[in-house]
């Protein structure tokens, strides 16, 4: 297989970092997910900590920007630079999978990069949430929609395109097939595409 990158976008609870990681494993190729942020905390000098705390989050209002005043970039935006960077040393490095973190937007127009899109029903997130990530919630449909529309704002605030538009992916799979099956069906999509470039 050429040296290919693969970026994963993904519902929350739909499976998708479990498919990027068997993804990688089956492609014997690196993967991404929290290990960038070790990656970023050495690329912008900031604590590990301090990145954890501000990453997939959204710059504050515009209220808070003319506040802060303009010479300064907020928290948010320089770690989302720092983790562009990082990304970017990444896809001129080796081939991997990375999961989330606008991966698909920060790479768009390179060659060699497949994105993927992971969703699921509800339901089956429900499920996923309660019972394999052992998450609590009083509200699992409310919580998992919340956690939807964060991940969302924050796309869309730093990409100019709509996070989940089915035309910036070259796939999307649904994995309610079961989370072996969808890196089965990826992996053969995967390296069908690789092996056209």
């Amino acid at each position: 297989m050429k040296k290919t990158v693969i970026t994963v976008s993904r519902e929350y609870g739909s499976g998708g970092r479990l498919i990027g990681r068997k993804l990688a494993d089956e492609l014997g190729i690196g993967y991404y997910d929290g290990e960038l942020l070790s990656l970023v905390a050495k690329e912008s000098g900031y604590t590990e900590d301090f990145v954890r705390r501000n990453d997939q989050k959204k710059t504050q209002s515009l209220l808070y920007h003319l506040y802060i005043g303009s010479q300064i970039l907020p928290a948010s935006d320089m770690i989302f630079i720092a983790q562009s960077r990082v990304i970017k040393d990444l896809y001129a490095k080796e081939s991997c999978v990375i999961v989330g973190r606008c991966a698909d937007y920060v790479l768009r127009g390179y060659s060699g990069v497949i994105n993927v899109f992971v969703t699921a029903p509800l339901e089956s997130r429900v499920a996923r949430v309660r019972d394999e990530y052992g998450e609590q919630s009083d509200n699992y449909p409310l919580y998992i929609r919340k956690k939807d529309k964060s991940r969302i704002a924050y796309y869309n605030y730093f990409a100019d395109d709509a996070w989940g538009k089915v035309q910036t992916y070259d796939i999307s799979v649904n994995s309610d097939i079961g989370i072996d099956k969808a890196a089965d069906l990826l992996t053969t999509y995967i390296r069908a595409k690789a092996g056209e470039q």
